[in-house]
């Protein structure tokens, strides 16, 4: 039994397909497919059944899942210390952003990670701060930047920043006239672009529905990207998270303070210090340094 065998059968009993399992472990299907071959002859059981709807664990598979788990922790805890002990960080780090903080801040702090640590092979993931709490609980992430509040009690949490939003408008709008901060309520009076759910949507609704108006919500999109592009687009106004606004370069919008504009704050998220490795704990370290300057 090795740490690969653990390893595919944990990304099977997680993902439950076959073919994102193998995704997520960055080997093909029928290599996951011997490696999971492999451990079950050396149990002597079954642990997975396939069936036309993705994979399902067997009892005993269920039954061996909790130790699988543990036992990859201990052999990379031993691994850390041993790394530790050398002072050499290496293997590898997984990370899950938020879009924002991936496509603005990433860039710049994993080249100043990946220079100091070559030898550490680093995955980068962005999505949602629901999705990516989910991940690091269930140790598909190590570590996961994200907004606060978040609902894992079981999770550890490093404040980074907070930052408030602003408004980002077509050119010659006419809330960009203004010399002076505007107003959220005149903001909600507009018609909106937004991202479904978070902190300046929940505002800018809340808002509109206290002026006894129904928010004009021009167009939902997945990503903030999309939604400052929409925006360049003259499709409507939105709330930006000062990160993005700030850089205009190109853009084709006017930004605005709001005088009492929603906040977001910032966080990085983990399972305990025990859980990381010793390259989960140098990026850590990075990104506390570099990041939570902007608090």
């Amino acid at each position: 039994m090795d740490t690969h065998q653990l390893e595919a059968f944990l990304a099977v009993a997680g993902r439950r397909q076959l073919t994102a399992a193998a995704h997520q472990l960055g080997v093909s299907q029928p290599t996951l497919s011997r490696q999971v071959q492999a451990l079950e002859k050396e149990l002597g059981v079954r642990l997975l059944v396939r069936t036309p709807r993705g994979v399902v664990l067997t009892d005993a598979g269920e039954r061996f899942l909790s130790h699988a788990r543990e036992g990859l922790e201990a052999l990379r805890t031993g691994a850390t210390e041993l790394h530790e002990l050398a002072n050499q960080p290496r293997g590898p780090v997984s990370l899950g952003t938020l879009p924002t903080v991936g496509a603005y801040l990433m860039p710049a702090l994993l080249q100043v990670f990946l220079k100091r640590h070559p030898d550490v092979q680093l995955r980068l993931e962005e999505g949602l701060a629901d999705e990516l709490e989910e991940k690091v609980a269930d140790g598909d992430l190590d570590l996961a930047i994200v907004n606060l509040p978040f609902r894992r009690a079981d999770l550890v949490v490093q404040k980074l920043w907070e930052e408030r939003f602003v408004l980002v408008a077509p050119r010659g709008h006419k809330l960009t006239q203004s010399k002076r901060p505007v107003s959220l309520a005149a903001v909600a009076r507009e018609s909106l672009v937004v991202v479904t759910g978070t902190v300046a949507t929940i505002a800018l609704r809340a808002s509109a529905e206290a002026q006894g108006l129904a928010p004009r919500i021009a167009m939902e999109v997945d990503h903030p990207e999309s939604l400052r592009r929409m925006v360049e687009r003259g499709l409507g106004v939105a709330l930006l998270p000062e990160l993005m606004a700030r850089d205009r370069q190109g853009a084709n919008f006017d930004m605005v303070d709001v005088r009492d504009a929603p906040k977001r704050t910032v966080a990085v998220v983990h399972r305990g210090e025990r859980s990381l490795t010793s390259a989960a704990r140098a990026l850590k370290r990075v990104i506390a340094e570099r990041l939570q300057r902007r608090a």
